[in-house]
């Protein structure tokens, strides 16, 4: 019983302590010491190393993880306990092993950074608690004890005392939901919605005049990329077409607003809005060309043409031979802002007014959409093409007419992208842009628009709220691609709509009646 109990905890001690090994060497353990240390509102410089409690406090909170993660959920507390012993002094002495190595790199005044260039000698000093040859035995006892603190906390939240407690928070919860909304006036549920879009709408009038230009700058980066992800979930999310070159119809919008409103290269200063008109028309003339021949392929190989479009117009915009319509490589700048009026009206706080009422549009028109006849359409062609074909439904004009709603989107960011910067380049419309895109739908959850406003904010506004894993998003992104794949893998605030069909089907099923919610309804 034993050799099954140890042979596990073994490999799950030696596989934290080469992840922690990873982490060192990338310097990702200080970057998370610094977050840390903000959290706790201790001041750090950029560029200088936090305090070395920061550093404790991170190797801690990773030993209760290891210990909590070893721990069997159906194993006795004893057991859990010995499993996560195992664990910590496996990670203990992996780690102490690698602080040997790092010690002698220090005292041999080895330069680390002609080897790994994320690595300092000062970092090390820092993992290691500057503590020297005694640090090895530090960090075994401190992975032993935190494994058993982490599996400790494991079993007293997993008890039965616990679980009761839990459930009469719950139910006592439950009870003053049911109370108050029994005690709220019928006028206050009959218009309380109303008031609450009034609030908000009141709030997003005011903050963006008081919170400073950085935090608009972030909120209007939010709302771009919240209006990108309704885009691509129109094609992606209700037809069921997979978009790898979405940064294409991004980049129509963009360089029709640049092209037709900067004094270089063409130097035409048609004004904002009617570039901004033309970039969507653009954007959906190349949807329509691009759809045409590609609308019978599907999976991987609509993946790839696609992808394969999103490249070709990239190339073309940096390509020397069109630097004189273009602007090649350098890109087009001085993109003038809209007027309102007569007035100026391209104020960072402008722009931020601009973004936040397209970006209401942009939601009102998807939930009306999602809604409609078409909407249902889509959704019936992405779960089933045949038995939508065979109800009636043309595959061909609904699947290209998702295609370009979901361009329009893509071109209307765009342009408002390209005047808010007055810049915008090849750069600015890469592989990458399309892959954060999607990813903001994997994350937030597809075919929901909390589920997109939340993923565009983990993945567009806390990178740039929290500097210091910017040079770690890429790592960022897969990590939490990994996790949400394996945790949550219809997203952080995935639909309702499907789940809610699913569970009126079953009870259809159990009572015998016929179904509803067809195309016709």
């Amino acid at each position: 019983m034993n050799k099954k109990l140890v042979s596990p905890s073994l490999k799950r001690g030696l596989t934290f302590g080469i992840v922690m090994i990873i982490f060192v060497l990338i310097d990702l353990d200080v970057m998370v010491a610094t977050m840390l240390s903000k959290l706790f509102g201790a001041n750090v410089i950029r560029g200088s190393l936090p305090d070395v409690g920061f550093m404790v406090l991170f190797l801690i909170l990773f030993g209760m993880f290891v210990g909590w993660s070893t721990s069997s959920d159906d194993a006795k507390p004893t057991t859990k306990l010995f499993q996560a012993l195992v664990a910590g002094l496996t990670l203990g002495v992996v780690l102490g092993l690698f602080d040997l190595i790092l010690n002698q790199l220090i005292v041999t005044g080895t330069d680390v950074r002609k080897y790994l260039a994320a690595l300092a000698p000062e970092s090390i000093r820092l993992f290691l608690f500057d503590q020297g040859a005694i640090s090895p035995l530090l960090h075994l006892g401190l992975f032993t004890v935190a494994s058993l603190l982490g599996s400790l906390m494991k079993i007293l939240l997993k008890s039965e005392s616990a679980s009761r407690f839990f459930k009469g928070v719950k139910s006592g919860y439950q009870g003053l939901q049911a109370k108050a909304q029994a005690n709220t006036p019928n006028w206050v549920k009959k218009y309380g919605k109303f008031l609450l879009f009034l609030l908000i709408g009141l709030l997003a009038f005011f903050l963006p005049r008081i919170w400073g230009s950085y935090n608009n700058y972030v909120v209007g980066l939010v709302g771009l990329y919240v209006i990108l992800g309704i885009g691509l979930n129109i094609i992606v999310g209700l037809s069921g077409q997979l978009m790898l070159g979405f940064a294409a119809f991004f980049a129509m919008g963009a360089y029709s607003v640049a092209l037709l409103n900067a004094p270089l290269p063409h130097g035409i200063m048609l004004g904002f809005w009617p570039s901004l008109l033309i970039g969507i028309l653009m954007a959906v003339v190349a949807a329509v060309l691009l759809g045409l021949p590609v609308m019978g392929m599907r999976g991987d190989y609509l993946a790839i043409v696609t992808l394969g479009f999103g490249e070709i117009i990239r190339i073309l915009l940096k390509s020397d031979l069109l630097t004189s319509f273009t602007g090649g490589p350098r890109g087009i700048q001085d993109i003038r802002g809209p007027t309102l009026f007569g007035q100026s009206f391209s104020s960072d706080i402008d722009y931020t007014y601009i973004i936040l009422v397209v970006m209401v549009l942009s939601i009102f028109i998807y939930k009306r959409l999602e809604r409609s006849r078409t909407g249902r359409a889509w959704l019936a062609v992405k779960e089933d093409t045949k038995v939508a074909q065979a109800t009636g439904v043309n595959i061909m004009t609904n699947k290209l007419l998702a295609l370009c709603l979901g361009a329009a989107f893509a071109g209307l960011a765009g342009g408002i992208f390209a005047a808010r910067n007055q810049f915008t380049g090849p750069n600015d419309h890469q592989l990458m842009v399309s892959m954060n895109i999607l990813s903001i739908l994997i994350v937030g959850g597809v075919n929901s628009i909390p589920g997109i406003i939340l993923g565009a904010f983990t993945l567009k506004g806390l990178p740039e709220i929290l500097r210091e894993i910017e040079n770690y998003r890429l790592l960022v992104f897969g990590g939490l691609l990994v996790v949400m794949m394996i945790s949550r893998p219809e997203g952080l605030w995935p639909a309702t709509r499907p789940n809610i069909e699913k569970d009126e089907g079953n009870k259809l099923k159990e009572d015998g009646a016929p179904g509803k919610g067809g195309l016709n309804d």
